[in-house]
């Protein structure tokens, strides 16, 4: 019988490394990878086994063993066509707009152009290929780059004229004021959480609060500082509601272990649950980081992605200022990223984190963290300053940017709906509104035969599932598991990225997959 593309992936790596073929195989438990790779590496001075164990402990899951199988997969796909069930893989794992066809919005491109060859300014035929508001928006950004040049180092919390712009942009969203000394760009918001989590996490005794499902960035980063994830569980019966009284709940019991607990996580709009929280909720969350002395971490890069006319996006900066606190009352720290929105520049590396009510003497260590990176690149801060500050009424490029905006966010919230009605027709399948972010989270009620069928092969009930959807059909999404769920609850996460003359194709794979799968594991 011809070996899965999974089969053979693992023979050829074991073959490789131990000359000889072994005399019977399966696709390898985390288990047998783990003393695996512990016996490969036996011959180098550096081991899984001497190595640092925060890396070890840490997982990301967006990019996991069911991605890795989906990469071979496609290469087989290639070398031989027809060899699978399918004809192509579709990735509906990750938050990568532009990978799957979104095409990126036509100001921000022309400005990056201009500004990585500011020779072609001055030309007249420039007149005539670029829009008259992407050169005087690139004369000014250039005027502001050291040596005027994209490729030079710049300030460590990026280039002053474009954090005015940005802090202008925040100004002009929140309705109050915004310090362009609060802001330092990043290379996407992942370094920036990572700089927060090395700023306070001191030993393992040090907890931060997170949700339950949470984007895997956050556990990984607190794994890889050495520091405590302490759970709150969003209540999925409530479209993922965040209760005041799960967070008292989870910081009593942290304190009664010994934890010391320096800071909350809230995503919203959420990953990978999709909810938008309301104003009084987010009020009752800074009132509590208040009252308990915790640094709100506000993981804020979904805020242009809102599906729903009842809900809006509130920062939680603009939540904390519309109730009298300012930089004394709360310390409050929102990441963005050009990554998702409608721009979906993942490719770009850009993002900032606005800091706000730290002491001047931890600022400084803020800076002298970010001054060890040199800076960010300069084509992420361009773009981070684009995207905080875009085309304006009146603008030569404000209709084709609208139109192009428009046009992504409708087709996200058709894909969502389509999902969303495809994912709660199937058997023992449920899955909450997409009211923002890239996501659904639906619920799936394994058959016991399937549990124990996983439970066998040392796998996560979900990431079985999902192994054999990917196996099956070519569909790419990524189990609950390695976001964390309510124990004895199984879950996957969808984006709504793939293209939306796409979105039937999965829609039908997965329906055709998942009645096959549940007559097969039927109790």
């Amino acid at each position: 019988m011809r070996k899965s593309i999974a089969q053979r992936f693992w023979f050829l790596l074991h073959h490789r490394h131990q000359n000889h073929r072994p005399s019977s195989f399966s696709s390898p438990s985390p288990l047998f990878h783990s003393r695996f790779l512990s016996s490969m590496d036996s011959s180098f001075p550096v081991t899984a086994n001497n190595i640092n164990p925060k890396v070890v402990k840490c997982e990301y899951a967006v990019r996991g063993e069911i991605v890795t199988l989906a990469q071979k997969l496609q290469e087989d796909l290639q070398a031989n066509p027809g060899s699978h069930p399918f004809e192509e893989i579709l990735y509906c794992n990750i938050g990568n707009p532009q990978s799957l066809g979104q095409q990126p919005i036509t100001f921000f491109r022309e400005v990056l152009a201009l500004c990585d060859h500011p020779a072609i300014l001055d030309r007249s035929e420039t007149q005539g290929l670029f829009s008259t508001d992407s050169i005087e928006r690139a004369w000014t950004i250039v005027d502001h780059i050291p040596g005027r040049a994209t490729g030079a180092y710049s300030h460590s919390q990026g280039i002053k004229g474009l954090r005015d712009a940005i802090a202008a942009g925040i100004e002009a969203r929140d309705g109050f004021p915004a310090d362009p000394n609060d802001i330092f760009l990043t290379d996407g918001a992942s370094p920036a959480v990572h700089m927060m989590m090395q700023l306070l996490i001191r030993s393992e005794n040090d907890g931060i609060l997170c949700p339950i499902p949470q984007y895997p960035l956050y556990s990984a980063s607190i794994a890889l500082h050495g520091g405590t994830l302490v759970p709150y569980y969003l209540d999925e019966a409530t479209g993922w509601g965040l209760e005041i009284s799960e967070l008292k709940k989870q910081l009593e019991d942290a304190k009664s272990k010994g934890i010391n607990v320096r800071a909350l996580v809230v995503i919203n709009p959420g990953n990978p649950t999709g909810q938008v929280l309301s104003e009084e909720n987010q009020r009752e969350i800074v009132e509590f980081c208040k009252l308990e002395g915790l640094v709100l971490l506000a993981d804020e890069v979904y805020q242009e992605n809102v599906y729903v006319p009842e809900k809006e996006f509130h920062s939680f900066k603009k939540i904390a200022r519309s109730v009298g606190y300012g930089d004394n009352d709360i310390a409050l720290v929102s990441f963005q990223s050009v990554s998702k929105g409608y721009y979906g520049e993942c490719g770009k590396r850009g993002g900032y984190m606005e800091v706000t009510g730290f002491s001047s003497e931890v600022r400084e260590q803020i800076y002298k963290v970010a001054s060890v990176n040199l800076c960010s690149n300069i084509s992420g801060q361009i773009l981070a300053s684009l995207v905080m500050s875009p085309p304006k009424v009146g603008d030569e490029s404000y209709e084709l940017y609208m139109a192009e905006k428009e046009a992504i966010l409708s087709s996200l919230t058709r894909r969502a709906k389509t999902l969303e009605e495809a994912f709660n027709k199937l058997e023992g399948v449920t899955c909450n509104k997409t009211e923002g972010a890239m996501y659904l989270f639906p619920r799936i009620r394994l058959p016991e035969k399937a549990i124990k069928a996983a439970e066998a092969l040392n796998k996560a009930p979900d990431a079985f599932y999902c192994g054999r959807l990917l196996n099956a059909t070519g569909v790419v999404v990524v189990p609950g598991s390695g976001f964390g769920q309510v124990p004895g609850t199984w879950h996957f996460r969808c984006t709504i990225l793939p293209q939306e003359d796409k979105i039937p194709a999965i829609a039908s794979r997965l329906t055709e997959f998942h009645e096959k799968f549940m007559d097969e594991f039927r109790d």
